[in-house]
C-alpha cells in the first residue's frame, strides 16, 4: 500500500481498529450480567466467579508490554490480527464451555488476544495519521470508543440475556471479527520499528510476572481483606519482581521499555492521569451496579440502561477534547477534566437509599464530562512523548495504566466500602437482636443480605424487613465514604497536571535524527530557548574559525 493510498483510507483503516478495540473492550464488564447464568448452569462457586471475570483481565494486562514491544520489532499489524484470531478461537471456546473451570481457561485465552490487539490498535493509529491535529481528532475518537464501551458492555449483555443464554455474550464475538480480520487485511498497513531492537527475554518475562503478582493481589484484597496474609505475601512479592524488571530495564543496552521516558514530565504525568481516571470510572462501576440493582431494585438490563447517559456523554466529549487542548493548551484541558471528574464522584458520593436515580445520573453526567476531556489528550500526550518506532511499547504503556487503574479502582473502592459496611452491619444488626448466622450472611455481601432476608424460611417479615433496611443503610454510608476518599485521590491526579504537563509539547513522533533529539519532554518556548542557545554556540564557532583564517593568510575571508 502506498502513501497517497495509506492517506485517501485513514479514516476506513481508523473504523476497523476502532471496531477491534471495541470487541476486547466490552468484554471487560459485558460478563457480569450473566453471573446468575453461570451460577444456575454451570454450578460456578464465588471464587470460580470471580475467575471466570479477573482471568481474562490477569492476563490481558500481565502481557501488554511484551505484546506491544513483539509488535514493534515483528509487526502491528500482524500483531493485531493475531490477537483476532487468538481472541475469535477462545470466544468459541469459552461459549462452549461445559464447566466453571473451563470456562475460566478460555477466558484467559481470550487476555492473551486482547493484549495482542489493544497497543496495536493505538500504535497503528500514530503510524497512519502524520498530520498532528488529524491524529488528535483520531485519538480523541479511539479514547472515546476505549471509555464508552465499559459502560457499554452491561447494556448489550443485559440485551443479549434477555433473548438468548449466556453463550451469546461469547458467540457474538465471532462475527464481529470476521468482518475486522477481513477488512484489517485490506486497509491496514505494515508497520514496525524501522530499526530492529534486540529482543528482551529477561525483562518481558520478568514484567509479566511481576504485573500478574500484583495485580493477583489488587484483585483478591476486596473480598479477602488488603491485610490478608496472602495478599500481603503476593503483592510484596510482585513489588519486588517488578523492581527487579525496572533495574535490569536501566542496565542494558536495549530495553523492552526505556525507563528514561518516566524522566519527561510529559509522560508520566499523563500515564499517571489515565491510571487515576479509569481507577474512578472502574470503581465507581463497580459500586453503582451493586446500588442501582440491590439499593434501588433496578434489574440488571435497567440498571444498564440507566448508566448509559456516561457512554453518550463520554462518545460526544471525548472527539471534542483535541479542539479544547488546540484553544486552551493540554495541561487546562487535562487538570481541568481530572476536577470535573473529582466533582462528579463527589456527587455520587451523596446517593440517598432510595430515590436516588437523579443525583446519581447527575454525578455520572458530570464525571463522564471530566473523563471525556482527560483520555484523549492524556493519550496523546503519552504517545506524542515517545519517538515513532517505540510506538507498540508507548500504546502498551498506556493500555498497562488503563487496567492498571481499573483493577485498582475495583480494589481500593471495594475494600473501603467493606470497611465500612461489615462492621456496621455487624453493629447495627446485634443491636437488632438477629442471629448471628443471619449477621455473617448479611457482612459478605449487600445483595446477600436483601436475597437471603427474602428468601430464607422462618423469617418473620419484620426481621427480613429490618435486616434489608440496615444492609441497603450501611452500604449507602460505605459508598459515601469510600467515593469521597475516590474523589480526593482525582484531585491529587489534578494536582499532579497542573504542576508537570506542559501547555503544549513539542511532539516526538515527527522526529528523525536531527536539532530537536532530546527535546520531547519540553514545552514549545523550552525547546526554541534550547535552539537558539545552539545557534549562539555555533555562531561563536564560526566567528572563531573566522578569526583564525585571518591570522592564518593575513588577509580576509567570505562568509
Amino acid at each position: 500500500m502506498d502513501e497517497q493510498q495509506l492517506h485517501d483510507r485513514r479514516w476506513w483503516s481508523l473504523a476497523v481498529l476502532a471496531g477491534s478495540l471495541l470487541v476486547i473492550s466490552l468484554d471487560n464488564t459485558i460478563l457480569n450480567v450473566a453471573i446468575p447464568s453461570l451460577v444456575r448452569d454451570l454450578n460456578a462457586t464465588t471464587s470460580q466467579l470471580q475467575w471466570i471475570i479477573d482471568g481474562y483481565t490477569l492476563v490481558f494486562a500481565g502481557l501488554l508490554l511484551t505484546a506491544g514491544a513483539m509488535g514493534d520489532r515483528f509487526g502491528r499489524k500482524g500483531a493485531l490480527q493475531l490477537g483476532l484470531v487468538v481472541f475469535g478461537f477462545a470466544s468459541m471456546a469459552s461459549a462452549m464451555a461445559q464447566s466453571a473451570n473451563q470456562l475460566i481457561i478460555t477466558r484467559s485465552l481470550m487476555g492473551i488476544g486482547g493484549a495482542l490487539i489493544m497497543p496495536s490498535t493505538l500504535s497503528l493509529l500514530t503510524n497512519i495519521f502524520h498530520n498532528p491535529r488529524e491524529r488528535a481528532k483520531a485519538i480523541g475518537l479511539w479514547a472515546a470508543v476505549a471509555g464508552a464501551s465499559g459502560a457499554l458492555g452491561p447494556v448489550i449483555g443485559g440485551i443479549l440475556l434477555k433473548w438468548f443464554s449466556w453463550h451469546a455474550v461469547f458467540f457474538v464475538n465471532v462475527p464481529l471479527i470476521i468482518v475486522l480480520l477481513i477488512a484489517g487485511r485490506v486497509l491496514l498497513p505494515k508497520s514496525k520499528a524501522e530499526v530492529a531492537q534486540r529482543l528482551d527475554p529477561v525483562g518481558a518475562l520478568l514484567s509479566i510476572i511481576g504485573l500478574v503478582l500484583v495485580l493477583w493481589a489488587v484483585i483478591e484484597s476486596p473480598s479477602a481483606g488488603l491485610t490478608d496474609p496472602r495478599v500481603v505475601l503476593v503483592g510484596s512479592l510482585g513489588a519486588l519482581v517488578v523492581a527487579a524488571f525496572i533495574f535490569w530495564e536501566l542496565h542494558i543496552e536495549s530495553p523492552m521499555l526505556d525507563m528514561r521516558f518516566f524522566k519527561n514530565p510529559r509522560f508520566t504525568a499523563a500515564n499517571i492521569a489515565v491510571t487515576l481516571v479509569y481507577f474512578a470510572m472502574f470503581g465507581q462501576m463497580f459500586v453503582m451496579n451493586q446500588y442501582t440493582q440491590v439499593v434501588l431494585g433496578y434489574s440488571p438490563l435497567e440498571a444498564g440502561l440507566r448508566m448509559m447517559p456516561m457512554s453518550l456523554v463520554m462518545i460526544c466529549v471525548a472527539p471534542m477534547a483535541p479542539r479544547f487542548v488546540h484553544r486552551i493548551g493540554t495541561k487546562l484541558v487535562v487538570g481541568g477534566g481530572l476536577v470535573l471528574t473529582s466533582i462528579g464522584v463527589l456527587i455520587v458520593s451523596t446517593v440517598p437509599t432510595s430515590n436516588g436515580y437523579p443525583v446519581l445520573v447527575t454525578g455520572i453526567i458530570v464525571l463522564a464530562f471530566g473523563m471525556g476531556c482527560v483520555m484523549a489528550p492524556a493519550t496523546e500526550s503519552i504517545m506524542g512523548s515517545l519517538p515513532r518506532e517505540k510506538a507498540g511499547v508507548g500504546s502498551a504503556m498506556n493500555d498497562t495504566t488503563r487496567q492498571m487503574g481499573g483493577a485498582l479502582g475495583v480494589a481500593v473502592i471495594g475494600s473501603l466500602l467493606a470497611a465500612v459496611y461489615r462492621p456496621g452491619v455487624q453493629s447495627s444488626m446485634s443491636a437488632a437482636g438477629i442471629a448471628q448466622p443471619l449477621i455473617d450472611t448479611a457482612k459478605e455481601s449487600v445483595a446477600g443480605a436483601v436475597f437471603r432476608a427474602a428468601t430464607t424460611p422462618g423469617i418473620s417479615p419484620e426481621t427480613a424487613a429490618q435486616i434489608h433496611q440496615i444492609a441497603v443503610q450501611e452500604y449507602v454510608d460505605g459508598i459515601h465514604i469510600a467515593m469521597k476518599i475516590a474523589a480526593a485521590v482525582i484531585l491529587f491526579a489534578a494536582f499532579i497536571a497542573f504542576k508537570w504537563l506542559p501547555a503544549h509539547a513539542h511532539d516526538a513522533r515527527s522526529e528523525v535524527s536531527g536539532p530537536l533529539d532530546g527535546l520531547a519532554s519540553l514545552t514549545f518556548a523550552e525547546a526554541e530557548g534550547a535552539l537558539e542557545d545552539d545557534q549562539v554556540e555555533l555562531e561563536a564557532e564560526m566567528e572563531v574559525e573566522r578569526d583564525a583564517a585571518v591570522d592564518s593568510t593575513g588577509g580576509t575571508v567570505r562568509s
